[in-house]
């Protein structure tokens, strides 16, 4: 997958993460978890671009690491809320989706990176 799209994807994920807790039931379970979920999923993209700005390869590979780290995080916050009950599921699980494709290919990357 070519950089560029990647950046974009991320960016995008970021903006349907923003929309769905933006429209999250009011209440205290919510909104802490929709914090921890904003805070991690908008990061990805973040620190991807931050990657994209890396001095040397080893900092390049620790960028990454902390996309795939933040990745999984949101798959984290995603599965709680589903889990939960305190979402429309039919809105989160194609984020949940979303996420877990994003982990995979930040994991390759990571991989590749340390290679």
């Amino acid at each position: 997958m070519p950089y560029q799209d990647l950046k974009e994807r991320t960016k995008q994920f970021s903006l349907l993460v923003i929309k769905l807790c933006a429209n999250l039931p009011k209440n205290q379970t919510t909104q802490i978890l929709s914090n921890q979920l904003l805070r991690s999923a908008t990061s990805i993209g973040a620190n991807y671009r931050e990657a994209d700005m890396a001095y040397s390869k080893k900092d390049f590979a620790a960028k990454i690491s902390i996309c795939l780290k933040e990745a999984s995080e949101t798959c984290y916050w995603l599965e709680l809320l589903i889990e939960s009950e305190s979402c429309q599921v039919d809105q989160t699980v194609p984020l949940l989706d979303e996420a877990t494709e994003l982990t995979k290919i930040l994991f390759t990357i990571s991989k590749n990176s340390k290679a």
